[in-house]
């Protein structure tokens, strides 16, 4: 076990390096014709911490050379509601063909929500509350979904569907990862999301030392759950002292499944 001395030399001198994960997903009955589908993920960004400035401004100037189709972002952008005001120009340099997208989380609050909204819409990032968008493409499309934060009880998937017809693409943007237990009775094709951090500190042998509400079945990584593909993020940003699941921004292509 690391001692005390230990841990603060990995929180305060030494902190991970954030790490671009390119991963491919290959999720049921996804279309041949949308195999290739680039999306940029970035969650858990934590801003007004000064610890996140700098993952933060690592992952956008990522995004900036990967160019993915598009790009999401799984909520919690703040701390503090003082990091508000500068959220939109922090974020004013994304931008993606198909577009960015945002759902909220646990730490943009319950009053402050809808300051984070109009803020990220400055930066012309739309946020998804238990709504559809059809994102079109030249071979066809498919629905993308915003979970709203299930911590503060936002969350409604009926809303969320509401004017989605059956069947066709659907994927899902929810921070809590655990919602996915839902999603695959919605015949949702992927989830992204977020939250856990991917448990803080991982240690050998025993796995993530702590977990939040909503983020303890699936902490980490790709998960299979019925016909829905989850994919969970480690976050950009969150407290500095992390063992063994350094912070990340992710690249993630579609191709088609079984």
């Amino acid at each position: 076990m690391l001692g005390t001395a230990g841990l603060g030399y990995l929180a305060l001198v030494e902190p991970p390096r954030p790490v671009l994960e390119r991963v491919t997903l290959r999720p049921a009955g996804w279309p041949h014709a949308l195999a290739g589908l680039r999306i940029g993920q970035i969650s858990d960004l934590h801003l007004g911490h000064h610890y996140a400035e700098a993952n933060v401004a690592w992952a956008i100037a990522a995004m900036q050379r990967e160019r993915p189709d598009m790009i999401v972002l799984t909520g919690d952008f703040i701390a503090f509601a003082d990091a508000i005001p500068t959220l939109g120009a922090r974020l004013a340099g994304l931008s993606a063909p198909l577009g960015v997208y945002a759902v909220l989380g646990n730490h943009d609050g319950d009053a402050e929500a809808r300051d984070v909204v109009t803020a990220l819409g400055h930066a012309g990032i739309v946020v998804l509350r238990n709504q559809s968008r059809w994102i079109a493409v030249p071979a066809g499309g498919f629905w993308l979904l915003g979970l709203d934060d299930i911590w503060h009880g936002r969350d409604d998937f009926a809303v969320m569907l509401a004017g989605v017809p059956p069947g066709g693409c659907r994927v899902l943007l929810a921070h809590a990862p655990d919602v996915v237990d839902l999603a695959a009775r919605h015949q949702i094709a992927v989830q992204l999301s977020g939250h856990t951090h991917g448990g803080q500190l991982r240690l050998p042998r025993i796995g993530p030392f702590s977990l939040p509400r909503h983020g303890t079945r699936y902490p980490i990584g790709e998960y299979r759950v019925g016909p829905t593909t989850l994919y969970v993020s480690r976050g950009v940003a969150g407290a500095p002292l992390r063992l063994g699941c350094p912070p990340e921004a992710t690249v993630i292509t579609l191709m088609g499944g079984a």
